[in-house]
């Protein structure tokens, strides 16, 4: 008896010590410049997103976030390099919808999404809109539905290419919908919605503040967002969910860490960068750019990218969605 007490002491006391060491380890973090791979070319949102908080993190720290635009091949490029960083809380990755949308879409990818890497947050969430061409004889869901299924396969909708988040958006809307339409892929979104208000395109799902300029011209309807709920900069414009029950599909944009940075780090970085995404400043500077911040814990980053991969996969199974890398 008194030798099993004894070993539990011995364990409840190792445990104790590398709890302490472990935060020991978060306390003296960061002792060195940070890097934050972004895999996408600068100039873009997540580049923008990623200096936004890394120069917010530099003024609490005193450390520098030097920011590395890795793009190439769909974010696998900048995705693989991160994976194979040291696992020290030194090499961040950003990521947007692609991170939970490429493991369905390609058959092999060189890391494993949910296993070579470590939630931290998601820094906010990105409603798109669906908009038609200002012809368009509909003014609402109910009416593009109606429509279509009164023309099953003579409707069209715009992506700004196959794969994308608009075009898995569209995809889930057909699926719920019951509806059938044809896909007309572009190199990008301008093109699409040049198309779109050439009425040439029905419809296109699309970033709010992409389309805002061509809804209040009256060259396109903005009929419904994409988002679970409605935006208060937007309060007229009802979600897709009112109409179509289940129906959501958000982009995001978020950061995560190469496995096995100590848990201590993963935990400041997560209360740090929440802290700064929930701050007034920067929840003004997200719905400027059409998206809402969210700063969530680690844990529910890490249950949210397991629900986005298992969705967007399914949707990508349903329409026989593959590319190759």
């Amino acid at each position: 008896m008194k030798s099993l007490i004894l070993a539990g002491c011995a364990a409840a006391f190792a445990i104790s010590t590398v709890a302490a060491a472990q935060d020991k380890v978060a306390a003296a973090y960061p002792g060195k410049p940070i890097r934050m791979i972004v895999p996408f070319a600068a100039g873009g949102g997540l580049d923008i997103t990623a200096r936004l908080i890394g120069q917010k993190l530099t003024d609490k720290w005193g450390q520098s976030i030097v920011v590395d635009t890795r793009p190439g091949a769909a974010t696998i490029v900048g995705t693989e390099i991160a994976s194979k960083a040291v696992p020290d809380g030194y090499t961040l990755l950003m990521i947007t919808t692609t991170f939970a949308i490429n493991p369905s879409l390609y058959a092999k990818l060189p890391y494993d999404p949910l296993k070579d890497f470590t939630p931290v947050t998601q820094l906010n969430s990105q409603p798109n809109i669906l908009v038609v061409s200002a012809g368009a004889p509909v003014t609402t869901v109910k009416d593009l539905i109606t429509l279509a299924k009164s023309k099953p396969g003579e409707l069209t909708f715009a992506t700004p290419g196959a794969g994308s988040a608009p075009h898995l958006s569209a995809e889930l809307f057909k699926k719920i919908a019951g509806i059938e339409m044809i896909h007309v892929p572009y190199k990008g979104i301008p093109p699409a919605i040049t198309d779109v208000i050439g009425g040439r395109v029905t419809m296109l799902f699309t970033t709010t503040i992409s389309a805002a300029p061509h809804i209040k011209a009256g060259k396109v309807k903005g009929l419904a967002l994409t988002s679970a709920k409605r935006l208060d900069n937007m309060p007229g414009v009802p979600t897709i969910g009112e109409t179509l029950k289940g129906y959501q599909a958000e982009a995001f944009q978020g950061l995560i860490a190469p496995s096995g940075v100590p848990r201590p780090i993963i935990e400041k970085l997560g209360r740090e960068i929440a802290a700064i995404v929930q701050s007034p400043e920067i929840g003004k500077t997200f719905e400027a750019s059409g998206a809402v911040a969210v700063g969530s814990t680690p844990a529910e980053f890490a249950a949210f990218l397991k629900t986005e991969t298992a969705k967007w996969g399914k949707v990508i199974k349903d329409a026989g969605i593959k590319l190759e890398q």
